[in-house]
This record gives C-alpha cells, structure tokens and sequence, in this order.
C-alpha cells in the first residue's frame, strides 16, 4: 500500500497489490489501520482519496492466504477486515473513493466507510460468499447503508453469477458519478480538492451528522454477523473445494 500527498491538503491511499487484485494481507490490513490514525491527527490533510492500483480491481476482499485463528465460541469472531475502514479508526475526514474494475466482497468494509464512490464505466460490483458457502454479513450490513435493500439482497445472494454495472450502481445510489474507463481516480480528486478548500471543522461536522442518520441500524446490524457466519459458513475445507472450482462456472451477467 502506498500514500501520496498532494498539494492543497488531499492524501491519495492506494492499496498496491495488483498482482492479488488488491486482495488485502494482514499487514495491508495493519498498514490501512495505521494510515487512518495517521491521516486522523494530521491537520495538514483535510480529504482522502481511496484507490486501487493495476486498473483491473479496486479490491477483491480478503487475501484467501490470510489465515486468522478463531474463537470456538459461535459469539465471537476474529474479522481481519473489520477495522480497515476510516470510521472504524475514527477518522471523520471525509473519504471518496475511486474504483475501477472489480470491486467485491470484502472491499465492501472500505466502499462502505467511504463518503462517495466515483467509477470508472467498466467497473463491476458484486458479493461472492454465498457461491463459495460462506454468509455475507458484514458485506450485506455495509452495503445496505449505501444501497437500497432489495439490491443488496440480489447482490448477495446471486454471488459469483451476476455482475453490478457502474452504470446500474449508479442508478441504485451506490455509486455517485461514472466516468471514462481510467478516469474515476482524477474525477475523486477533483471532488476532493474542492471539500478540501472549505474550513475542516464544519465538513468533518458534516461527515458525522450524515453518518449518525443511520449508525444504530448498523450497529445492530454488524452486533448480529458473528453467530450469522458462524451458523452459516461451511467449514473451511468445503469453501475451498468449491472456490477451486469456481472457473467452471457458467458464463457472469453483468446488468
């Protein structure tokens, strides 16, 4: 992962495993923590901007080598994603994201926290756990702040066989802008230079009260995934088996 600041008061965070399609590791995950806090205490920055390097992901989730111990008990769970986003590092900065490519499961932890998403036209949304046998809770719960439900519920539950368009993610409300393909990283800097050059005490004010609209929801919300996964996800051995299989699914539709 890799930063850049820019002048008039923007950092750009880049998440620069394109090789993984920017799957995030545990150290990504420890460095996106650390960045946060760092960009929390600097009054020198006053927006972010989120990215993904290689144009072909913006971020596929957590990377599959990642192995956390967990708990035996079905009311706890170790989630290594579940503190890489801005809010969960107290950062009320406000954040835009830009995507281009895929953008799925797990990089819903981040898309979630973001303030607004901009994307490029061949970018692609969509939640692939219940096709390998796993719930999407926390994915589901994010998303469902940013997207009507129904959509989310669609999203979830037609897993690796159907794709969210930019321009339907638009339309639903998830996505705020749709640019050229390769464009959406200079149009969130544009949209972020400008919230950069009005008084921080009063955006970050903003960034809170939009976000305490729907906050207990969410908190609920994400209170009950622990037991949903551990009820639901198949055991470790069996995901495996059918993501192995996975390119011998049929064709994707993209809408």
């Amino acid at each position: 992962m890799r930063t850049e600041r820019l002048e008039g008061g923007v950092v750009v965070v880049t998440l620069d495993r394109p090789e993984r399609h920017n799957a995030i590791d545990l150290e990504t995950a420890a460095r996106l923590r650390a960045v946060w806090r760092e960009v929390r205490g600097d009054d020198a920055v006053r927006a972010a901007v989120l990215a993904g390097a290689g144009g072909r992901a913006f971020c596929t989730g957590v990377d599959r080598s990642v192995r956390v111990p967990q708990p035996s008990s079905p009311y706890a769970l170790d989630d290594p994603l579940l503190d890489v986003g801005p809010k969960a590092n107290d950062l009320w900065k406000p954040v835009v994201a830009a995507v281009e490519g895929m953008a799925c499961g797990g990089a819903f932890y981040l898309l979630g926290e973001a303030e607004f998403i901009v994307a490029g036209a061949d970018a692609t949304f969509f939640d692939p756990h219940t096709s390998y046998g796993m719930v999407s809770a926390y994915e589901s719960v994010f998303m469902a702040q940013r997207m009507p439900r129904g959509e989310v519920a669609r999203m979830a539950l037609m897993g690796t066989a159907e794709r969210i368009s930019a321009r339907r993610a638009h339309e639903i409300g998830l996505v705020s802008e749709v640019t050229p393909r390769g464009e959406a990283l200079p149009a969130a800097l544009r949209a972020a230079s400008v919230i950069a050059t009005y008084p921080t005490e009063a955006v970050q004010g903003t960034v809170r009260a939009v976000w305490a609209a729907g906050e207990a929801a969410r908190a609920q919300g994400l209170a009950h995934a622990p037991q949903l996964i551990a009820l639901g996800n198949l055991p470790p051995e069996r995901q495996a088996e059918l993501f192995a299989g996975r390119d011998r699914a049929k064709d994707v539709r993209v809408r």
